[in-house]
């Protein structure tokens, strides 16, 4: 018998190489609008899009800023006049081809579906996590693709994970877990939501402050273990 009925994954740097698929977007956005991509430009790129993403995390500032500013600041800090909307957007449909997994979630999830009842939750931008999620060969394992500009409402808030719950008519908080990989948006979102949580944390980055998930891996093997005990 499985630990949990239900599993509720976040799609980016959990099972996603997002990593690998922001950089290849962001090497053709930034030379389709003339800028050379290097460690400079990507790394103020990665700055200004992580801080944003933060705050966006903390409800601080709405999507809709975060996806113009992060290239209208580039763009002013690289003395350009770009349009950020249209750069944004230009970005977006080549994040939206970046379908790699990372390596062993596949088997993962295919060890878990005839166990479990498995669903993707991300904050990530809609064009772009559709593109990706259905070119992979995960949708045949899954129930279901739940993205926060959708549903209205971000991870952590509750109302998030509720509107999911509802929808896949989970019966009990108590079969039902969340894993990712940010301790803001998954795990505390997972918490807020009375869900008990696991940090997929293959770096084994530090975590002395909080929030404190109830299980703790660092690799898919310990994960399937872990669920199907």
């Amino acid at each position: 018998m499985p630990l949990y009925d239900y599993v509720l994954f976040d799609a980016d740097n959990t099972l996603f190489d997002f990593d690998l698929a922001e950089r290849r977007a962001l090497q053709a956005a930034l030379e389709a609008h003339g800028y050379p991509f290097n460690d400079l430009t990507e790394q103020l790129y990665l700055s200004v899009n992580r801080a944003l993403w933060h705050r966006f995390d903390l409800g601080t500032i709405d999507k809709d800023t975060l996806l113009r500013e992060r290239f209208a600041v580039f763009s002013r800090v690289m003395g350009g006049e770009d349009d950020p909307e249209e750069f944004n957007r230009f970005y977006l449909d080549r994040l939206a081809e970046g379908s790699d997994l990372l390596p062993g979630a596949e088997a993962l999830c295919r060890a878990l579906a005839p166990h479990c009842t498995l669903a993707i939750v991300t904050n990530g931008v809609s064009h772009a996590q559709r593109g990706r999620f259905y070119a992979s060969p995960l949708p045949p394992l899954f129930s279901g693709l739940y993205i926060s500009g959708e549903l209205g409402v971000s991870k952590p808030q509750k109302a998030f994970f509720d509107a999911v719950l509802q929808d896949l008519h989970i019966p009990s908080h108590a079969r039902t877990v969340v894993v990712g990989d940010n301790l803001l948006s998954d795990i505390q979102g997972g918490i807020n939501a009375g869900l008990d949580t696991i940090w997929y944390n293959p770096r084994k980055l530090p975590n002395p402050n909080g929030p404190f998930p109830t299980f703790e891996v660092s690799d898919f093997d310990a994960l399937r273990t872990l669920l199907l005990c």
